[in-house]
């Protein structure tokens, strides 16, 4: 059995990645119920919120659900606390330190991933007693790493460092891209952006419809002097763009990103002014389905693959 699907006892080795603004109750329970991983984002989540979530994700599915939870915001110790109080059983940690809370989540009974962007944390995060980890390549949207290392050759670096079971992510939005991360030395896969735009996804009509209609290069990585983000071109990355080329320092970063920048553009449906994080396979995302029809169709396109993978193998031997 693969192993991803055995750790996790699910059907399909497909894992919704826990993005801010996108990935409430809805999204991820309907990924749940229809085979895969749903994560309830937490970043964009006050402790209360999140509660809230948790304990409708439990009443809309019986399969199981995970929570992403990124390790930089201040009230972590509160966040953690929620996890535990409400049962989850998985969590998806990412920007920050794993050794910090690894511990205490396995101590109670809690399955961790912890995502990375390279070998060297690869590493600490085993150390740390991971149960799997993320590679993340450079396409990716939201948090991303300063080494800029793309899905291609992460994941055979980061599948020849460690002995845990490694997901990949990064550009990943299709059967094909799974077929191709897989073929890499991958588990499993988490996919971002292609939810992000699902029917059940909790973000603003305006954002998922600027995705659709992103072609090649509306994405860059801006703000490495903060936390790496992969953004949509409008008024605010231009913005972070044109302060950076002049040598902006990280408190004028800070400053000109302000407060709930991501709320505004991702939530609300300010277009302009908002930050607005998705990766760069949005240039070949067309078209907003239910989260059960995006899985379905990735797996079944996924399978097409692999069998025309093995007859032509049988053509040639």
């Amino acid at each position: 059995m693969n192993p991803i699907c055995n750790l996790f006892n699910i059907k399909y080795p497909i894992i919704q990645a826990g993005m801010v603004w996108c990935s409430g109750w809805k999204l991820a329970s309907a990924v749940s119920n229809a085979g895969g991983l749903g994560i309830i984002g937490a970043g964009s989540m006050y402790p209360a919120v999140l509660r809230e979530h948790i304990q409708k994700c439990k009443l809309a599915t019986e399969k199981p659900f995970g929570i992403n939870i990124p390790l930089l915001y201040p009230n972590i110790q509160e966040i953690i606390d929620v996890v535990i109080e409400e049962g989850v059983k998985i969590v998806f940690t990412s920007a920050g330190n794993p050794a910090t809370w690894t511990s205490l989540l396995k101590e109670n009974g809690i399955t961790v991933v912890h995502v990375i962007a390279n070998t060297k944390f690869a590493l600490k995060a085993q150390e740390a007693g991971v149960d799997a980890i993320v590679a993340e390549g450079f396409e990716a949207g939201g948090h991303n790493g300063r080494e800029e290392t793309t899905t291609m050759c992460l994941i055979p670096m980061i599948k020849a460092a460690v002995n845990i079971p490694v997901i990949a992510a990064g550009g990943i939005g299709s059967g094909k891209s799974m077929l191709a991360a897989f073929a890499l030395g991958a588990d499993a896969v988490q996919i971002g952006s292609a939810f992000a735009i699902a029917e059940e996804s909790s973000a603003h009509p305006e954002f998922k419809n600027k995705i659709i209609s992103s072609a090649e290069g509306d994405t860059k990585l801006a703000m490495k002097k903060l936390v790496p983000v992969r953004l949509l071109k409008n008024e605010f990355a231009d913005a972070i763009a044109q302060a950076e080329a002049e040598g902006a320092d990280r408190n004028t970063l800070m400053e000109l990103l302000g407060r709930a920048r991501a709320k505004l553009g991702m939530f609300e449906g300010d277009m302009d002014n908002g930050e607005l994080e998705i990766g760069q396979i949005s240039a070949m995302l067309n078209e907003i389905k239910p989260a059960k029809q995006i899985l379905e169709d990735i797996w079944a396109e996924y399978l097409s693959g692999l069998k025309s993978f093995r007859d032509l193998y049988d053509e040639t031997v």
